[in-house]
């Protein structure tokens, strides 16, 4: 293993957008080339430079470090930036799906393309189609990127065989997400669509496509789901908390999309399952509502708050989050390995990506 004093996180998201800037001039240079609409390789750079924090990213290449990494450092550049064109591919459908106004703090691509139509009904409807077909050539982009990674046969069949898992679980996720059945306070129900739509293709995976580039063995990427699987969760249920009321410091305003869409939170759960039942009236009144309004939303808050369901999901962000310190302070990790860990253990569970 390289005997690296820290892992420069700061410029592994530099090296990080790099390859991606690089991968999408050379989009951009063939588009033009041939006639295509370079507009759609725009929108997507337009996309990834709006922010997030580039996590998964981040992870895959302390999981390469975790996993003994040495020579492949390209390799594992490429494949963590694969992973930001999917997670572009993920969010630009999620936003379709939520119809929602804004991603990062601009307008979501499909109301981008829909304002460059106008305001017909065909405008909106070709809004959304023209930006699923922009998340389509992520994926199909990201494929392409990780393809590229030079490795060996062994290496690339153990990266592409959890790539492949990683994608399957997400759409299982979304599915559950858009189309779960069941009672509306089952918070089991809940954390199974975390799980699968969130954790594993957030911490868990990442971690291990890290590793495998390295040729980690099953001891290592077992670790990364000890350690992946509590984080993601912990990272999901943060970010539903954060939509609902903001952060206490003020740096993220709360906001009305998830209760707008009725989505189906750890948060809610807990709270319909702990209110009472007029209480429950009301939230499953004003949740779900297409024009519910900030005084709707601050009562839906209220009843929260008053149920305990903010404090219980507090505890569960922080029980998730001392597991995966525990998790950190038994393995054999590197000593730069296991710090940026828990700094990316702190990032993931107090701020969204």
């Amino acid at each position: 293993m390289i005997d690296v004093q820290e892992i420069d996180l700061s410029a592994v998201r530099e090296q990080v957008d790099a390859v991606l800037e690089d991968f999408l001039t050379d989009k951009a240079r063939a588009a033009a080339g041939r006639g295509h609409p370079v507009e759609v390789v725009d929108t997507l750079r337009d996309f990834l430079a709006a922010g997030g924090k580039r996590i998964r990213a981040l992870l895959c290449v302390v999981g390469w470090h975790a996993g003994g990494g040495r020579e492949d450092r390209v390799a594992a550049l490429r494949v963590a930036a694969s992973l930001e064109l999917f997670v572009a591919f993920a969010l630009i459908h999620d936003d379709i799906m939520d119809d929602s106004l804004t991603r990062r703090g601009r307008p979501a691509v499909h109301r981008t393309l829909r304002a460059r139509l106008g305001q017909s009904v065909r405008a909106e409807r070709l809004g959304a189609g023209g930006a699923l077909l922009v998340g389509n050539l992520a994926l199909i982009w990201a494929q392409e990127l990780l393809h590229t990674a030079p490795l060996s046969f062994e290496r690339r069949r153990a990266v592409h065989a959890l790539y492949d898992a990683m994608l399957e679980e997400v759409m299982y996720g979304q599915y559950l997400d858009v189309m779960g059945a069941g009672p509306d306070d089952d918070v089991d129900a809940a954390l199974q669509i975390v799980r699968y739509k969130t954790a594993t293709a957030t911490v868990e995976r990442p971690l291990q496509l890290g590793a495998a580039v390295a040729g980690a063995d099953d001891t290592t990427l077992n670790l990364c789901t000890a350690l992946g699987l509590p984080l993601g969760e912990a990272f999901q249920i943060r970010d539903d908390l954060l939509d609902v009321f903001g952060s206490t410091d003020g740096a993220c305003a709360p906001g009305l999309g998830d209760l707008r869409e009725g989505k189906r939170t750890v948060l809610l759960a807990l709270g319909l399952r702990a209110a009472t039942p007029a209480q429950q009236r009301r939230l499953r009144h004003l949740v779900g509502r297409a024009d519910l309004d900030e005084h709707g939303a601050a009562e839906v808050r209220a009843i929260l708050e008053a149920a305990g369901a903010r404090q219980r999901t507090e505890h569960m962000i922080t029980s998730r989050y001392e597991q995966v310190l525990r998790v950190l302070d038994a393995a054999a990790l590197s000593p730069a390995a296991s710090r940026a860990l828990h700094g990316l253990a702190v990032t993931a569970t107090q701020y969204t990506s």
